[in-house]
């Protein structure tokens, strides 16, 4: 049986979680772990390292916030220090995935939806979590992850 994998959307004061089914053919969302200051990461990482422990993932998908020109800002900086914290903490591969405009696709799909504009930040980074997750489920998953 395959086992499912994480996807994380990492943010400033955010980590939105979405899992993919067993099959590894969609992602759901999670839950968004939320954190009074950036670097305050202990309860965060311990979050992520529960989930992966209930949900038995076989690897964790992180989305890599590149510039548009395909430069390395800062926020991307400080997601590949997120992933060298998440390996070092787990027993899991973590993958780095495009993540450019989800939080833009994210905010389309609410707004298809119906929720209140003003309502976005309950659900945006769960719902870039899912995307994250099922565009590297898409485009990589099965070559990628070896049972």
């Amino acid at each position: 049986m395959k086992k499912r994998v994480l996807g994380l959307d990492y943010g400033s004061k955010t980590v939105g979680v979405a899992v993919s089914d067993l099959l590894g053919l969609t992602a759901q969302g999670v839950e968004i772990i939320r954190r009074e200051k950036e670097n305050h990461l202990r309860k965060t990482l311990r979050r992520i390292e529960e989930l992966a422990a209930a949900y038995d993932v076989s690897a964790i998908v992180l989305g890599y916030p590149l510039n548009m020109d395909d430069s390395i800002g800062d926020r991307a900086q400080k997601t590949l220090e997120f992933k060298k914290m998440l390996e070092a903490r787990l027993d899991v591969p973590v993958f780095l995935s495009d993540e450019r405009l989800t939080t833009v696709e994210a905010d389309e799909i609410m707004r298809k939806a119906g929720v209140k504009r003003e309502d976005h930040w309950k659900y945006v980074d769960k719902i870039a979590a899912m995307l994250i997750l099922q565009d590297w489920m898409d485009n990589h998953g099965d070559s990628e992850i070896q049972d």
